[in-house]
């Protein structure tokens, strides 16, 4: 059975399966765009724009982490992950379900 999913859906299915990979890239995207905007201020030292991107990328990273924990708890509420690990369990032919 096909279904019908908007990019909303698929676009969360996907960073419920990879959410290690999306907190990664988010950090990384945002350790980038945070030195590439402070080596466009001239007058701080090569240190302090380090400092400062680490700790814009740390923020963003916490910010990733609660976002990865929001949909933790829904798929939890709904009872998707309980269907995506029903999928790797084979109950079939144990002793222990007679």
């Amino acid at each position: 059975m096909t279904e019908n999913k908007n990019a909303f859906d698929s676009v969360r299915e996907w960073i419920a399966e990879h959410k290690l990979r999306t907190v990664g890239c988010l950090w990384l995207s945002g350790i980038a765009g945070s030195i590439a905007y402070n080596w466009s201020q001239p007058n701080m030292k090569t240190s302090v724009k380090i400092i400062h991107a680490r700790l814009h990328a740390q923020a963003l990273t916490l910010a990733a982490l609660v976002g990865a924990a929001g949909v933790e708890y829904f798929d939890h509420k709904s009872g998707a992950k309980a269907e995506r690990v029903a999928k790797f369990l084979n109950y079939e032919g144990h002793p222990q379900k007679d």
